[in-house]
């Protein structure tokens, strides 16, 4: 089968995919999988990897991408041409044949149903959640609405628009009923972002204006959150919802054994993620009695179905130490992949090393695609 690996992008978190995707490449099974290598710049552009690339990076555990921008290996899309989508217009027009692609680009213009679209159109399988659950997991107010549709416990918000900053008396009175309803302190942080870029916590008046500025640069609605005294707790949730089947394993969702995060900064911020070496302590499993642990699974489930996610999903939670109340807190649907990344190393954990984990993704991909392909589209 041949594997198209997709990676960079426009968004933020451009460096976080290079480094995932590396360890994907580095450990798809080579035996079963032929693997190219499509990178998107930071402007956008797309452009074929060369074969080396791939083989610096196997032969490297400490290496991660780099994107070499030739010109001759410039690509683009063709909607409508299935396998032969991916065109090099700077080559006489030769394609690539491509069975399926394993999108490994974090954040916006890649994460939130815009690539999902292009590949629909394009008529190629790929892994990980459809358009629709894409768009609305990448907005952490809609996804909290669905929830709260669903009768799943969140943690207390208020939305702020761009719009919002237009009307000054408007936006002083939503910021003190928000002050007055949530109470100091309080997080905030962008409604379209990962990573915790643009996400800060807020102590006072003062603090909590130059958190809403600087999380407005990332996005044009903004969340603020009630700051829970909480463990942070993740758990993994793979499975297609829309076709799942107690008979096919592959397309079985399942939630994985969870891990938590002890953030060594005051919260698990961009810094302790991604530069502090000594940022967070990861503990695989999470120190949890038995019954927490169903709990988790269990909720880690139910928001994953609520959403009609597919593929592979990160759930994140907080569990209140005052009262030990569990709230869901996020959803990733394209989650850290390196090796150490807690998506991973969650499921190895419960029984799915990492190479059978790329190998069932994949599987699940095109099930979820031969579906959707056998329904009508006419009458």
């Amino acid at each position: 089968m041949k594997v198209a690996i997709i990676y960079g992008g426009k968004s933020s978190e451009h460096e976080v995919s290079l480094v995932s995707a590396s360890s994907v490449a580095r450990q798809i099974d080579k035996s079963k999988y032929e693997v190219s290598l499509i990178a998107i710049t930071k402007k956008g552009q797309w452009f074929l990897q060369p074969e080396s690339e791939l083989e610096r990076i196997v032969n490297d555990e400490d290496a991660s991408f780099t994107i070499i921008e030739d010109e001759k290996n410039a690509l683009c899309v063709v909607p409508g041409l299935a396998k032969k989508s991916f065109v090099l217009p700077n080559q006489n027009g030769k394609s690539l044949d491509i069975d399926v692609v394993f999108p490994v680009v974090h954040g916006t213009f890649c994460e939130d149903g815009t690539l999902q679209g292009l590949l629909e159109y394009a008529g190629l399988p790929y892994v990980g959640c459809g358009v629709m659950a894409s768009a609305v997991t990448m907005d952490k107010e809609k996804t909290k609405q669905i929830w709260e549709q669903s009768n799943l416990p969140v943690v207390p918000y208020k939305c702020l628009k761009r719009c919002d900053l237009a009307d000054s008396k408007k936006y002083d009175a939503l910021v003190l009923e928000t002050i007055n309803t949530l109470h100091f302190p309080l997080f905030v942080k962008p409604c379209n972002a990962g990573s915790s870029v643009g996400a800060s916590k807020a102590q006072n008046e003062k603090e909590l204006s130059l958190a809403i500025l600087d999380a407005f640069n990332y996005d044009n609605k903004i969340l603020i959150e009630k700051s829970i005294n909480a463990r942070e707790i993740e758990c993994s949730v793979t499975g297609n919802v829309e076709i799942e089947s107690s008979e096919d394993d592959a397309n079985k969702v399942k939630a994985y054994v969870p891990g938590e995060i002890a953030p060594n900064h005051e919260f698990y911020d961009y810094d302790a993620k991604y530069n502090d070496p000594n940022g967070a302590d990861l503990l695989i499993p999470a120190n949890l009695s038995d019954a927490q642990i169903i709990e988790i699974q269990e909720l880690a489930v139910k928001a994953y179905k609520a959403l009609d996610a597919s593929g592979l999903s990160r759930i994140d939670f907080f569990i209140n130490k005052d009262d030990n109340k569990l709230y869901l807190n996020e959803i990733n649907t394209i989650p850290g992949f390196t090796s150490i990344s807690m998506f991973p190393k969650m499921c190895e954990i419960g029984g799915l090393k990492y190479k059978d984990l790329i190998d069932l993704l994949l599987t699940e991909a095109v099930n979820r695609f031969k579906a959707k392909d056998a329904l009508k589209t006419s009458r």
